[in-house]
């Protein structure tokens, strides 16, 4: 393209300071170096991540930023050195890298992978530990390694996964954070078995992606929980076949869900990022096997807590992240299974609007309606 080795002028929502509005600014795209891939993103979505760290209640949040990790896009360019992708291809730029070289790749143990997190960290680059996006000069941060609220982003070539080009990218882009992570969660971490009895905390993208994860593994229950019971008519698409509001009562949550299910439920996910629901996760899984796995991401400082005679008497607490799935190897096969019709993705967008939009955007995300929003670049 002839925008190859060019410095590239496009659009970008640049977060100049916490919980201020996004700034939509011209922002000057550097030609990735040695290892680096340039992509023209064309749909990115909305996570509560990128809320999170917008608030500033991230720690590793560095501003001024361009948020955004859950997008599609076509490979604009490649550095020197770069060979499993190549201008052209269609792509999600994965947050959760794959370099299949390092310690954790090798564990055959985890998904997580240590080869750029030094750099994403700190909002840079890892080959110069520099940012590629400028606007007039100044530096601007990168985000989770994706940065994909901007036409143009560089990742690392690790961060990166090549994908059937027939897929829609509006559609797909939602497979790079959270529809995997709830799916994964219940396949991956948990490993769910037919005839299980769940209970998810949660009903936004990610735990409705748990539900539909059970039901595929079979699970005979799938309790929803949630303060706001309008939910329950959406989530019963997505395989949660009973529903308990915590305010409809006055015992603690995990007694209701004992209560009901005879003693625990036998896998709980907690999908919200609350450690006091972490614990009530946790408390009402059935004595001797129950597992709870942790998929919400608390706030900074946060502690959780636990008698530790819940463990002792054969709980289990595990936490997972992207849902344990490797991001490079098989958010492809993912897409695949969306072809085939075994996932949903188009049942989470809610809403479609333009990066233009992305204020407007992050209002209805927080007002509950609103399950993935997908703003198209062409703003």
């Amino acid at each position: 393209m002839a925008t190859q080795g060019q410095v590239i002028t496009c659009k970008a929502a640049v977060a100049w300071e916490p919980n201020k509005p996004l700034v939509i600014e011209d922002v000057q795209v550097a030609p990735p170096q040695a290892g680096e891939v340039r992509v023209k993103i064309l749909f990115t979505a909305l996570c509560h991540t990128d809320a999170y760290t917008w608030s500033g209640k991230d720690p590793e949040g560095l501003f001024p930023c361009i948020l955004g990790h859950e997008a599609a896009g076509i490979v604009e360019s490649v550095g020197e050195g770069v060979t499993e992708v190549q201008p052209g291809d269609h792509v999600i730029p994965c947050y959760q890298a794959e370099c299949r070289e390092c310690k954790f790749c090798k564990s055959g143990k985890t998904n997580l992978c240590g080869k750029v997190r030094s750099a994403t960290g700190v909002g840079v680059m890892l080959s110069d530990h520099k940012s590629r996006f400028s606007v007039n000069g100044k530096p601007i941060y990168h985000f989770m390694g994706t940065s994909t609220f901007s036409q143009y982003t560089v990742v690392h070539d690790v961060s990166v996964a090549k994908i059937d080009p027939k897929a829609p990218l509006d559609k797909v882009c939602l497979l790079g954070c959270g529809v995997p992570t709830g799916l994964g969660a219940v396949w991956n971490t948990a490993k769910v078995e037919p005839g299980s009895i769940v209970a998810v905390f949660g009903l936004g993208t990610v735990g409705l992606a748990v539900a539909e994860g059970a039901k595929a593994a079979g699970a005979s229950r799938i309790i929803g929980i949630d303060i706001d019971s309008k939910k329950y008519d959406v989530a019963k698409n997505f395989g949660v076949s009973e529903f308990v509001n915590p305010k409809d009562h006055d015992k603690p949550i995990q007694q209701v869900l004992v209560d009901l299910t005879d003693g625990g439920v036998d896998y709980s996910f907690e999908c919200i990022g609350n450690v006091s629901v972490m614990r009530a996760a946790l408390e009402c899984c059935h004595k001797g096997w129950g597992t709870s796995v942790i998929v919400g991401v608390a706030a900074s400082g946060q502690e959780i807590s636990t008698r530790p005679f819940q463990l002792v008497t054969g709980r289990v607490w595990k936490g997972t992240a992207f849902g344990g799935f490797k991001s490079r190897s098989q958010v492809p096969w993912l897409v695949e299974k969306y072809l085939k019709k075994e996932i949903k993705v188009d049942e989470y967008i809610t809403h479609n609007l333009t990066l233009g939009e992305i204020n407007k955007a992050f209002d209805l995300m927080h007002e509950g309606g609103c399950l993935r929003c997908v703003l198209a670049t062409d703003t």
